[in-house]
């Protein structure tokens, strides 16, 4: 066993005093010469362990240096154990044999040999030179212990196989692989940037890119066929992607309503509930590879019949038959059922089959295509028009007091304000868009997969479906915390949409019509995190002009670069099939935002002779464990509070938020202190410049009036946000989505 011993262990309290000052790191070699005192035999996993949670106890507010001085000796510790695991004397010395590590776990099964076989030795080898060990200097004591808990290859045993850098490698050389021209330099710009947590790729690519196992993509959106066929092959999808740790949001909406009729029989249909109860049990039992429940959101339309039992769903009391607790719920609002809550009108709930049946269309197939007027309300108004259709009345404001009663109890449903994402989708000449994923923040063009027939050919049973688009997410997602202040954008974000874009190419999604509309609209999220920490960093107040002007500066560069990233992609491979007849190519989707500066209106030309290479660019999601790994503040939203402690199953961390100092702490105000209003100008502001949706968190005390919660709902659909995310109530703890983080 590779030990440091004494001098080893003194040595390296004399580096931390050094970068930190001797003063200041006084308290832990008080607390290192009692620990030696009391234990002169211990071996340096012991000792590790002793100052790394004698660091973590220092570190408050005042000190938060600490999480820093505790992720030194965490990572001193992990460089020992991979010493110990690969035979190494000195475990300075663990990252030399990067090549050699290549080719022993490609021999074991656990990396995918296309290392080996698209890479030679001198290539590896001239990579593995790339690495710079100095980097693991930048994590906080969670975002090293969250990477090597969670993300890092490990053996069957669950002893360490692979050191943050070369996780970091391996994602780049994994999604570089295909690259035609100047390869080497790709592999390494991409190392720098995730290296130097200036950006995060997704949780399944951080995970899985170069094992043998899983895909790449964050998330995945089904629409649900009303025949008994459709619904449960969408329930086979659902499983077959949920085993491999892709969170799945389901538009049922299509689906016919409690009491509508079979083949003629009146009331025979049981609805849409016992169908969701089925999803909630795939959640439960299809466990992800047995690290955690599958994770689906399901989304209802606010006219659909079975509305009321769908909003109770996640209710902690009521009849169990109608509940289903492991998913989680969204709702699809028309303008014009928002004017109705405004006015206290009366709204309609029919029964989608019988709008098919009697009116001759399918009245969710429609939205306005301008605000107050539109295809929507004028079909959804002569449903209302005919006397043969039945329907339920009710008053609308008493539907959107049972969604923010459930949204007060258990934080959702999620709000998806339909037209106004229909109005906004680039790729409106090819479909529509029906509800989101799991996050809100994914909105691409959907449709359902039909049953077409079962045939017995040379003694094979061929089944044959026509493919819907079955939206496939890819995210990645810019730390701006770092970046920003490092002023790399232009050089970091042609990086990241490059590696999404490689994604597509190189992930094997299960399902086929998902990887055939991966193929179609090679659709991809680039968002951002950080920007609570950004704001402190720049003495930004969040609830002033200032932030939402600077919202709206900052995601325009952004939305610039990463839009410009795409078009000169599509210079060098082509652009996405379905480019001809978008709005990237009319030009309209510049119109929309309003981009009509030289520089806009220069790309937007060149856009229109030579293409994009994807369909939809930019999405931001909720990034809960990677910007904690990447050391910043999750998503777009504010703190929880300066300090905290990160609980999790196996450990309880003491934590801070990133670079508290005298200086920043004013500007770190907790999110139930903020006036969510300011939250929803600034996310109007940026939302202008993501052609997809936002993770937008409301933050409310659990005293909040439901008129004060009403009013933010009106106010966040009145501004033009496309979605809402959690009701974050103080009263309500709530599962992240661990497949959309970024």
């Amino acid at each position: 066993m590779v030990q440091m011993m004494t001098q080893g262990r003194e040595a390296l309290l004399k580096k931390l005093e050094e970068k930190y000052g001797r003063e200041e790191i006084s308290p832990l070699v008080r607390k290192h010469e009692r620990f030696m005192t009391k234990h002169p035999d211990a071996d340096d996993a012991e000792w590790t362990k002793a100052m790394s949670l004698d660091a973590l106890g220092l570190l408050d507010e005042d000190e938060s240096f600490w999480t820093f001085v505790a992720a030194r000796l965490l990572i001193v510790d992990t460089y020992r154990e991979a010493a110990d695991k690969r035979n190494i004397t000195d475990f300075n010395e663990v990252y030399n044999g990067f090549s050699n590590q290549i080719t022993k776990l490609v021999d074991r099964g656990l990396y995918s040999d296309f290392l080996v076989t698209k890479y030679t030795e001198e290539e590896r080898h001239a990579i593995g030179a790339l690495i710079e060990p100095e980097r693991d200097e930048l994590f906080t004591y969670i975002g090293l212990k969250t990477l090597l808990d969670r993300y890092v290859a490990r053996d069957f045993d669950k002893s360490l196989l692979e050191l943050p850098q070369e996780r970091w490698m391996i994602i780049a050389m994994t999604l570089m692989q295909d690259e035609k021209e100047n390869r080497f330099e790709k592999i390494q710009d991409s190392y720098w940037a995730m290296s130097s947590l200036y950006m995060t790729t997704a949780t399944p690519t951080l995970s899985n890119a170069g094992k043998t196992h899983g895909q790449l993509s964050s998330c995945f959106i089904d629409t649900v066929d009303d025949s008994l066929q459709g619904i449960y092959d969408s329930n086979t999808d659902v499983a077959t992607l949920s085993k491999f740790g892709g969170g799945i949001g389901i538009y049922m909406g299509k689906v016919r309503s409690r009491g509508s009729s079979i083949r003629g029989f009146k009331g025979a249909s049981s609805g849409v509930i016992p169908w969701i109860k089925q999803l909630n049990n795939t959640a439960v039992s299809v466990d992800q590879l047995g690290q955690r429940q599958g994770a689906i959101a399901v989304y209802l339309d606010v006219w659909h019949k079975d509305i009321f039992p769908f909003l109770d769903l996640k209710l902690n009391n009521g009849d169990e038959r109608m509940r289903a607790h492991d998913i989680f719920t969204g709702v699809c609002l028309p303008d014009i059922f928002m004017e109705a809550v405004e006015s206290r009108s009366e709204w309609h709930l029919f029964d989608p089959h019988a709008v098919r049946t009697i009116m001759g269309f399918d009245l969710e197939d429609s939205y306005d295509e301008k605000r107050g007027e539109g295809s929507f309300r004028t079909k959804y108004m002569a449903c209302v028009d005919n006397p043969a259709l039945e329907r339920d009345t009710v008053q609308a404001i008493d539907i959107m007091k049972r969604i923010m009663r459930s949204q007060l109890e258990t934080g959702v449903p999620f709000m998806f304000y339909r037209d106004e994402v229909n109005r906004q989708n680039a790729n409106n000449h090819q479909g529509m868009i029906y509800s989101s994923n799991l996050c809100t923040e994914i909105m691409q063009n959907m449709s359902a997969t039909t049953f077409e027939s079962v045939t017995i050919e040379d003694d094979v049973i061929v089944t044959r479906r026509k493919p819907g688009d079955f939206v496939v997410c890819n995210l990645s997602s810019i730390n701006l915390g770092r970046a920003v202040p490092a002023n790399v954008l232009e050089r970091l974000i042609p990086i990241q949409v490059r590696m999404l874009d490689n994604v597509i190419e190189l992930n094997s999604i299960p399902v086929a019509q998902a990887e055939r509309t991966n193929s179609r609209y090679r659709g991809i999220g680039l968002g951002t995190f950080g920007w609570h920490h950004l704001l402190a960093q720049k003495g930004i107040t969040w609830e002033s002009d200032e932030s939402v002007a600077y919202a709206d500066s900052l995601y325009e560069q952004i939305a610039y670069l990463t839009i410009k990233a795409s078009h000169e992609l599509s210079k060098e491979k082509g652009a996405y099939p379905l480019f001809e007849g978008s709005d990237w190519d009319t030009g309209a989707y510049f119109d929309k935002h309003g981009y009509d500066s030289a520089e806009w209106n220069e790309l937007r030309e060149s856009i229109g002779n030579l293409g994009m290479r994807n369909g939809y660019v930019m999405a931001v999601a909720p990034n809960s464990s990677t910007s904690i790994i990447a050391g910043s503040t999750a998503s777009i939203d504010p703190i929880f509070q300066k300090s905290y402690s990160e609980e999790k199953k196996d450990y309880k961390i003491p934590v801070t938020v990133p670079d508290l100092n005298e200086k920043t702490t004013w500007f770190y105000k907790s999110a139930y202190f903020i006036d969510q209003n300011w939250t929803i100008k600034q996310n109007a502001a940026r939302a202008r410049h993501i052609d997809q949706g936002i993770s937008l968190n409301l933050y409310v005390q659990n005293t909040v009036k439901a008129k004060d919660l009403l009013e933010l709902h009106l106010n966040a659909w009145n501004s033009g946000i496309k979605t809402t995310y959690y009701v974050r109530s103080t009263s309500v703890e709530l599962l992240e989505c661990e497949s959309c983080a970024s």
